[in-house]
């Protein structure tokens, strides 16, 4: 008996919208097209589940924060479930306020939803959270503590108050690969806690 070909349909769909959304941009600090860091989380994602829905989320996960594309636009492309995700992983602006003045209550604000968001929530989390700590360890070996420098925030002490926080809120996760590595790679910049 020959194994069903895979329906891969939603996810390339999802993928040509994430290429389109991110298109032209680059990923900060880093000399590469952005889709890099979508498509790694996917990977990631896969890694943890083969639920289309959760891959599709993990490939849109920054369309909304970074690009022009709403969550009612993802609605209408991919229905409420992977608009959902997506708001759900999406940092929430504070009116009035700059990114680097906002950045702490921001960041409070996510590690408090994903707290309390669904397992499906948490894995694509997961995939940009781990998708980020891996590009900070890779910097972190070259540039050492200058690293910090290109983030509107250059407090290496608050970026290890944040990436800890996200381990405490993902934690469910911690029977998957991915989140020992995540940890893993957190302890290994911050160093063991």
């Amino acid at each position: 008996m020959a194994n069903k070909p895979l329906d891969t349909s939603l996810l390339d769909k999802a993928i040509l919208y994430a290429v389109r959304a991110h298109a032209g941009t680059e990923r900060r600090g880093k000399g590469f097209p952005y889709i890099v860091h979508p498509m790694e989380a996917v990977e990631i994602v896969a890694t943890m589940t083969s639920d289309q829905e959760l891959l599709a989320a993990a490939v849109l996960h920054d369309v909304v924060e970074d690009t022009s594309v709403t969550v009612e636009d993802l609605r209408a492309s991919f229905g409420d479930r992977i608009a959902r995700l997506v708001e759900e992983e999406s940092d929430k602006c504070v009116e009035g306020r700059s990114e680097e003045a906002s950045w702490h209550e921001r960041k409070q604000g996510a590690i408090n939803r994903l707290a309390r968001a669904s397992r499906d929530a948490k894995m694509v989390a997961l995939g940009d959270k781990l998708s980020n700590m891996r590009a900070i360890w890779r910097d972190w070996l070259v540039k050492g503590d200058d690293l910090w420098k290109i983030f509107h925030v250059t407090d290496r002490a608050e970026h290890e108050w944040h990436y800890r926080g996200l381990a405490d809120s993902l934690r469910e996760l911690d029977d998957t690969i991915a989140f020992k590595e995540f940890e893993h790679l957190i302890n290994k910049v911050f160093g063991n806690k």
